[in-house]
């Protein structure tokens, strides 16, 4: 398979544009300014997929006139490989977790390995409250039982999908949709 982002793009299908998204990303925002009415939660990006996202979702957040607290960490299975391995912390995040509301936003949710380990991982900390916003979710039946995103945007098939903060072999990210490649 050839890796560069032209022929990625000449061989998928769009799968959400660019106003799709932000739709989705609205209704998010809506319902997470609901469900934490009262606080102010840590959110968490996950990077580096999360960052387009969650650079939206704030703002959405912020349009609601809620507010919400910045921080960021880094964890992957993936090190540049379609496949994931053994999770690696790049970087944790430096606001303690105790007591605290946190939102875990990301760019998918496949099948879960990663997320499951970073949500262990704040409650480890003492997190009170630890709920995932992901832009999209992969649609099949092979998640980490328990593990779901409380806020979901779209779907997507069980394809290698890329764009908005997806990557096509680490190219790709700042695509404003969701593009998936043709079987």
């Amino acid at each position: 398979m050839r890796t560069d982002l032209a022929w990625a793009l000449a061989n998928s299908d769009l799968i959400h544009d660019r106003a799709t998204l932000e739709r989705a990303i609205a209704r998010m925002a809506a319902r997470i300014r609901n469900d934490h009415a009262g606080s102010v939660p840590l959110m968490l990006t996950v990077m580096h997929g999360g960052m387009p996202f969650a650079a939206r979702l704030a703002m959405e957040l912020g349009a609601h006139r809620f507010d919400v607290e910045f921080d960021y960490l880094h964890a992957t299975r993936y090190r540049g490989r379609t496949h994931g391995g053994e999770l690696v912390w790049k970087a944790r995040p430096t606001t303690p977790l105790r007591g605290r509301r946190v939102l875990l936003v990301d760019d998918i949710v496949d099948e879960g390995h990663t997320l499951d380990a970073i949500v262990r991982w704040c409650r480890a900390q003492g997190a009170a409250d630890v709920r995932i916003a992901a832009l999209s979710v992969k649609a099949h039946g092979r998640c980490v039982p328990g593990v779901c995103a409380d806020y979901v945007g779209v779907e997507v098939p069980d394809r290698y999908v890329f764009g908005y903060g997806m990557d096509f072999h680490g190219q790709g990210r700042n695509l404003p949709a969701i593009y998936a490649l043709k079987e």
